[in-house]
């Protein structure tokens, strides 16, 4: 087998915010897996949040040995972005040898469409109205927030869009005061949870305070070893296959959050279809489905992900799986 790593980079339709800054292309990383006349491929991208780099992830990866297998790979690299792009390619690349689904070769039930969350990246009150009532029709809308002018945004994205459900993600910009002051506000709204209110590692109070929504664990749950930190301080987790480490540990850390109470949401990073595609399995039956990026890009992978009014459909094998 041969591992290859090219950077690719996808022009985004609109510039996205969030509380830790702009952008407006997603770059990438695409690793190719190639055995005899059969080829797998994942995607991943590196984030400056947890350390990652272009070329640090390119390392890791460069860094494999010769000879190894998806079971050898989780102790060969940390959870993370270098190992999830490796890991779903390792996965693609089963299912070409094997001339069968990824599901089927995991044992999981025939997937389906997911209703999938749209994000409203941060902005002026006016401009997030404006954005809102162009995507009121879509069923579910997650707002970008963590900053002093929150309330006005919530307000104008309601009043954009009064029949959409909301959920709202701080990025980790709140403190405990600003969440318990929000917290009515929002319920008051019918935003029906929260991502990371208050920073990763710094999230104790939680345990404090009253919790009038669910909270969901984004950037506090990265693969099961996170699961013990969590409890009586979150009612959900995001599983992210950036942060997971791949396809692998998401379905392990998936059904381990279940099984000890928690509910499940799929979220992603700004990628291409080909990042979304094996996350669309784990996003099976939970209670929250955010694999909105495709729908975030100026141009995306041949072979798209197909999002129509059930939300977003499994893969095509020509792209992944």
């Amino acid at each position: 087998m041969k591992l290859t790593v090219s950077p690719d980079t996808f022009k985004l339709a609109n510039p996205f915010t969030i509380s830790r800054g702009s952008r407006t292309e997603a770059r990438v990383l695409t690793v190719r897996a190639t055995d005899g006349g059969a080829r797998g491929w994942g995607e991943c991208v590196p984030y400056a949040r947890y350390d990652e780099t272009l070329d640090s992830v390119t390392s890791q990866i460069e860094d494999l040995p010769d000879l190894f297998d998806r079971g050898a790979l989780q102790d060969l690299l940390p959870a993370g972005a270098a190992r999830n792009a490796v890991d779903c390619a390792l996965w693609d690349l089963e299912a070409k040898r094997a001339g069968k689904r990824v599901w089927e070769i995991a044992g999981l039930a025939v997937p389906k469409p997911q209703v999938t969350a749209y994000t409203l990246s941060l902005d002026t009150p006016e401009r997030m109205r404006e954005a809102a009532a162009g995507n009121a029709h879509r069923p579910l809308l997650k707002i970008k927030l963590g900053t002093p002018e929150d309330m006005p945004r919530l307000e104008a994205v309601r009043e954009g869009a009064p029949k959409a459900r909301i959920i709202v993600d701080a990025n980790e910009g709140w403190t405990a005061e600003v969440y318990a002051d929000l917290a009515p506000h929002l319920v008051r709204l019918g935003v029906e949870l929260v991502e990371q209110p208050l920073p990763a590692g710094d999230d104790d109070m939680l345990a404090e305070i009253e919790r009038p929504l669910p909270v969901c664990a984004d950037e506090s749950c990265h693969d099961r070893a996170s699961l013990p930190a969590l409890k009586g301080k979150y009612d959900m987790v995001n599983i992210k296959l950036d942060k997971t480490g791949g396809l692998t540990e998401a379905l392990a850390l998936r059904d381990a959050a279940r099984a000890q109470g928690y509910g499940i949401m799929v979220g992603c990073m700004v990628g291409s279809s080909l990042a979304m595609a094996p996350a669309v399995l784990v996003a099976q039956g939970a209670a929250v489905t955010d694999l909105d990026g495709p729908l975030l890009l100026a141009e995306d992978r041949d072979a798209p992900l197909t999002f129509d009014k059930d939300g977003v459909h499994p893969p095509e094998a020509r792209l992944w799986g």
